[in-house]
């Protein structure tokens, strides 16, 4: 009997399938990878010399300080501080080699700020935006606003800035004198980068208890529960909503 024969009827049909989809494979990749792929990293080798021989259009940080760093450091100090001279100037290279002639665009329009500040559901809640068709849809943002440090029309109060939402909802509750670091572990980072350094929820039910707890001190109306026998297996908020513990 030939060897292929040994193997049993339904594995030799498998097979089938299996060599069609490795073969194609192996086309495909022959077909649609160039072959200088991988050579020097996840990208084409021959990637380096195509872009190497790109003009070069931007200036980089570094070449505006070094005429502007009055301006540059007046920008260090506000909420711009991240974004890039280039993004609202356009590429300065020609600029740095002849600042005489060469000046760098200077937007009157409200395309570049709206790309970040036109409303959007998804954004943070205290992120500053607006409605750009009823935000004096006349005037250039300049106008009002300085670029280089802007301020927002009132002063960002620390969490409402980012959490108004749930500032709103916890000020209708019972816990509404409550400070949010009383309960959030906040390190002094979050302030600053706020994703990098998040808050901590509360990993235990003492602070819950300090105020609930059947021995514990304070008004009168505050609802009392036994430490010890309810619901000792979860943490309070497992079963309560701290920012509004009256819902049910």
């Amino acid at each position: 009997m030939l060897p292929w024969r040994r193997i049993p009827e339904q594995v030799r049909h498998l097979l089938v399938p299996f060599v069609v989809i490795i073969v194609g494979y192996l086309l495909a990749r022959w077909m649609l990878v160039p072959a200088d792929f991988g050579l020097l990293g996840h990208y084409r080798a021959s990637s380096i010399k195509t872009n190497m021989q790109k003009e070069i259009r931007y200036a980089g940080a570094e070449a505006c300080s070094e005429c502007h760093d009055r301006i540059v450091a007046t920008k260090r100090q506000g909420y711009h501080r991240g974004v890039s001279c280039e993004a609202c100037h356009g590429p300065t290279i020609a600029h740095t080699q002849d600042p005489g002639n060469v000046k760098p665009a200077v937007t009157r329009t409200r395309t570049l700020c709206l790309l970040c500040h036109e409303y959007l559901p998804t954004r943070p809640t205290g992120f500053p935006q607006v409605i750009s068709e009823s935000h004096n849809p006349t005037k250039p943002c300049v106008s009002c606003h300085r670029p280089h440090d802007p301020k927002p029309p009132q002063p960002l109060r620390k969490c409402e800035a980012c959490h108004a939402k749930i500032q709103r909802v916890l000020a209708l509750s019972n816990h509404s004198d409550l400070a949010c670091t009383g309960c959030h572990e906040t390190p002094a980072l979050h302030y600053t980068q706020p994703r990098e350094f998040p808050p901590k929820r509360i990993q235990n039910r003492n602070v819950c208890l300090r105020c609930h707890d059947k021995t514990a001190s304070g008004p009168r109306e505050i609802p009392r529960i036994d430490g010890v026998t309810h619901g000792e297996k979860y943490l309070c908020w497992q079963c309560h909503y701290p920012h509004m513990p009256e819902a049910r």
